[in-house]
C-alpha cells in the first residue's frame, strides 16, 4: 500500500506545479497540493520527511508573485520568497532531519573536459539561433519590459541572471537532489524538469516555448548528474541567459541592436 501511495503522492508534485504555478489556478492548485501532502501521511517516514520539503517549497512558489517586473518592491518580495523556497528545505534537511539531501557542491576548482567546454559553446550557439525566433513567434518577449537607460538595462541583466542561478539551485540541486534518493534518475529528472518548466512558463516563456525549456531542464539535470558541479551548470544557464538578454533588447528595440539573424 505504501509503495503505491508513494508514487501517487509524487505524481501530485508535477500536477500541482502545472496547475498552481504554470496555469495560476490558485484554488485548485492549493487543493491538489493539500491532497498530495496528505497522501504523504500514508507513506514511509523517510519518504514523507523528504518529499514534504518539495511540497513546502511549492506552497511558497504558489504565493510568490512570479513575473519579470523590475520594480524594487516586487523584486525584493519575489527574491525573499524564492530564497525561502531554497533555504527552508536546506535548513530542515541539514539541521532537523539531518538527511543532508540538500547540498551545494559548486566545485569551483574542478577541471572541465573538452566535451564540457564544447557544451558551453553549444549553450551559446543554439540559443543564438533559437531564442530570438521562439521569443518573437510565441510573443513571449512581450512579458519582459526593456526600458531605456543604463540603470534599467543593468537591473534587467542582474534580474535575469539571478533567476537563472536560482533555477539551478532550486530545481536541479534541491528538487532533483531530494528526488534522486527515492526514484531512478530518469523519473526524478523528469519531475524536476516539469517543475522547472512550470515556473519559467509562469515567468514569461509562453506558447510552445515550454518545449525548449523542458528539454533544457532535462539536459541540465543530466549534466549535473555527470559533473556533480553546480558551478558548471550555472555557467551553462548564464551563457543561455546572456543570449536571452540580448535577444530581448533586439526584439523590443531593433534599432539598438542587430546581432541576430533569426
Amino acid at each position: 500500500m505504501k509503495k503505491y501511495t508513494k508514487y501517487l503522492a509524487t505524481i501530485f508534485l508535477p500536477i500541482t506545479a502545472i496547475v498552481l504555478i504554470a496555469l495560476q489556478i490558485k484554488p485548485l492548485g492549493f487543493i491538489l497540493l493539500l491532497i498530495g501532502s496528505l497522501l504523504l501521511l500514508i507513506c514511509s517516514k523517510k519518504f514523507r520527511k523528504d518529499i514534504v520539503l518539495i511540497y513546502i517549497s511549492l506552497a511558497i512558489l504558489g504565493i510568490t508573485p512570479i513575473n519579470t517586473g523590475i520594480q524594487p518592491f516586487h523584486m525584493l518580495l519575489m527574491g525573499l520568497l524564492l530564497s525561502a523556497a531554497i533555504a527552508i528545505p536546506y535548513v530542515i534537511s541539514r539541521f532537523i532531519t539531518k538527511e543532508y539531501h540538500v547540498k551545494f557542491p559548486f566545485r569551483f576548482h574542478r577541471k572541465w573536459t573538452r566535451l564540457e567546454v564544447v557544451y558551453i559553446l553549444l549553450a551559446i550557439l543554439l540559443p543564438y539561433f533559437v531564442f530570438p525566433y521562439a521569443l518573437r513567434e510565441t510573443g513571449s518577449y512581450l512579458n519582459w519590459t526593456v526600458t531605456p537607460g543604463i540603470l534599467n538595462l543593468t537591473i534587467l541583466f542582474i534580474g535575469t541572471n539571478m533567476l537563472g542561478i536560482w533555477d539551478e539551485l532550486f530545481f536541479v540541486n534541491t528538487v532533483l537532489g531530494i528526488l534522486r534518493n527515492h526514484f531512478s534518475f530518469p523519473i526524478a529528472n523528469t519531475i524536476q524538469a516539469i517543475l522547472f518548466t512550470s515556473f519559467l512558463y509562469d515567468l514569461g516563456f509562453r506558447g510552445w516555448f515550454f518545449i525548449i525549456i523542458f528539454c533544457f531542464a532535462l539536459l541540465q539535470g543530466y549534466m549535473y548528474k555527470k559533473t556533480d558541479s553546480l558551478f558548471y551548470i550555472i555557467i551553462i544557464h548564464l551563457s543561455a541567459d546572456l543570449i536571452l538578454y540580448f535577444a530581448l533588447i533586439q526584439l523590443h528595440h531593433p534599432d539598438w541592436l542587430a546581432i541576430f539573424i533569426t
